[in-house]
């Protein structure tokens, strides 16, 4: 995995253009329907004035049933053409921002660069309310161009009637969307920053969820809940001033419309009244003034929704276009193969060096948290290779010459914080619905009592974090689900902080079972890991200072007893 080369990041305005030539058809088909649904609603006045014209002035059966069943073909095609356009057009618009989602979720799984400077919390909400407001694009074309045609064929009518009426549809139109498209370029602004300050406050969310115990511990978390409060205050201010902005804007388009109308009302009036046009012609101008107030409207609003759909489409750019921090390899290690560190120097990891070979149980005693979480992170290739010194070597083959994809399959890192997300337990142990390891997992990670407790077993309903289930169900949880994937080498760190002694001591005879010839490391200070473990390494100061087994550093290294006897 090489460091990347830098690229200009793609700006938001490719990302439109993508989902809009991906969704042609369904835009084509749309445009057409939404017309159609518009053009009917612009005949409706236009029909009701031949009426009054043509069948009032015959007064014959004929030519009322003739007008009847006109009104009847009329509102039957607005009534399927609105059915079924908004059908074709919300579907593509569902499934774009599906795509854009998987899209974002699956840069998110890789490293980004580290000047983009956004948290997990930031890239959930560019993966759920961003993805969603770029596809509405697709909607937002086709319900452009079909109010483009409702006014475009009142214009015409009118015009048709007299002149002057067509022609002041088409100033009025013209002078209403020359004001919102300034009115608009503020509505953007506003938007890209509340869009910024909502992922922000997201992102604290994130942080205050994972760091709650801590900061309980040192006494932090009225700081912390200060700092959100700051952030989240923020965010709200910013969504009122953009409410405001959004209320002015539809309050100036509102009048607007309603001045055009009341503008080709009069001015229809005027003309029937000097006998320039008929009372029928008279009526159709009325209801077309009247109707023409819809479209306005939408066609109004449509500058709005490019403009947040095109701020979104930006943040997105932020995640989608960021040169990721290194470029994976093609190789694949050998498989049942071990693990070798070799004089790995980031944070506090000084030189590091040790190896375990393939089918060894191994752990590793830290005597500082920070070094362990740092050694778990470089296992994790949470830190990319080309941003600490020396060599991590998986089955035989350095970790930067490796494929993302054969590291997860042959190197699996479980932490102590190991995410639980909604769905059951069998969908937390097994995500995938591929493992034969469901039933082994649960017994070993004694997962066992919280599967009988429960009259669905398996099926029982988790919330979203594992919100109903205690801390200590939660890591028991993520170490079955860390058992049932079965790889060549596992990592746990501290897979046993939330469990009692009893089954502390329960849960390391079992996975010392379970792991027999696969190779296994857990990084952690409880006696009862560390003594079913094949060997114990001591890392003090970023080295490797000691190695043997558990009773035998009790017996002869004083200050190794000291730190992990309880």
């Amino acid at each position: 995995m090489k460091t990347a080369d830098r690229r200009r990041p793609r700006p938001g305005a490719d990302i439109l253009r993508t989902a809009l030539r991906r969704n042609l058809g369904a835009m084509a088909g749309g445009t057409v329907l939404m017309g159609l649904y518009q053009a009917g609603e612009t005949a409706f006045p236009i029909a009701l004035g031949l009426i009054v014209e043509h069948a009032l002035r015959d007064r014959s059966p004929a030519a009322l049933g003739l007008s009847i069943g006109a009104l009847a073909v009329i509102i039957t095609t607005v009534s399927l053409s609105w059915r079924f356009g908004m059908r074709v057009l919300q579907k593509a618009n569902t499934t774009e921002a599906h795509h854009w989602r998987v899209r974002v979720a699956g840069c998110g799984l890789q490293p980004v660069a580290r000047d983009v400077d956004l948290k997990s919390g930031e890239v959930l909400t560019i993966a759920t309310e961003d993805a969603d407001q770029t596809a509405d694009i697709i909607e937002v074309v086709p319900l452009l161009v079909s109010s483009l045609v409702a006014v475009a064929v009142a214009a015409v009518a009118l015009g048709l009637a007299d002149p002057r009426l067509g022609l002041l549809v088409i100033v009025g139109t013209i002078a209403i969307l020359s004001v919102l498209a300034v009115m608009s370029q503020r509505i953007g602004a506003s938007t890209r920053e509340q869009q910024t300050r909502v992922a922000r406050a997201g992102a604290k969310v994130a942080d205050l969820i994972i760091g709650l115990r801590p900061l309980h511990g040192f006494g932090g978390n009225h700081a912390a809940f200060a700092s959100y409060r700051k952030v989240s205050t923020d965010a709200r201010e910013q969504a009122i001033t953009v409410a405001k902005v959004h209320g002015a804007y539809e309050g100036v388009a509102l009048g607007l419309s309603a001045v055009l109308a009341t503008a080709v009302s009069l001015t229809a009036g005027w003309l029937a009244f000097g006998g320039q046009i008929t009372i029928g012609e008279l009526v159709m101008a009325v209801g077309l003034a009247q109707f023409i107030m819809e479209p306005l409207k939408l066609f109004s609003e449509m500058p709005k929704y490019v403009m947040i759909a095109r701020a979104s489409a930006e943040r997105m750019a932020l995640v989608l276009t960021a040169p990721p921090a290194m470029v994976p390899g093609t190789r694949h290690p050998t498989p049942g193969g071990g693990l070798a560190v070799d004089a790995v120097r980031y944070g506090s990891l000084r030189g590091l060096t040790f190896e375990v070979p393939a089918g060894d149980f191994v752990a590793i005693a830290a005597y500082q948290p920070r070094a362990a979480a740092e050694l778990a992170s470089v296992l994790a290739v949470r830190v990319a290779p080309g941003a600490y010194e020396g060599v991590v070597r998986v089955g035989g083959q350095a970790l930067a010459d490796l494929s993302i994809e054969a590291v997860r399959a042959h190197l699996l890192v479980n932490p102590y914080d190991g995410e639980i997300f909604a769905g059951t337990l069998r969908t937390n142990i097994d995500p995938s619905g591929t493992s034969a390891l469901v039933a082994e997992a649960v017994e070993a990670s004694l997962l066992t009592d919280v599967v009988a407790l429960h009259r669905d077993g398996l099926d029982y309903a988790v919330r979203d974090r594992g919100a109903n289930l205690s801390g200590g169900q939660r890591q028991r949880l993520s170490l079955a689900r860390a058992l049932a994937a079965d790889t060549d080498i596992l990592v746990l760190h501290d897979p046993t902080t939330a469990v009692d002694a009893v089954t502390e001591q329960l849960i390391a005879r079992n996975l010392a079972r379970s792991r027999r010839g696969r190779t296994t490391i857990v990084i952690s200070g409880s006696p009862a890991l560390l003594d079913v473990a094949d060997r114990v390494l001591v890392l003090d100061d970023g080295v490797i200072t000691a190695e043997d087994t558990h009773r035998d550093l009790l017996a002869n290294d004083a200050r190794y007893a000291a730190a992990v006897a309880r």
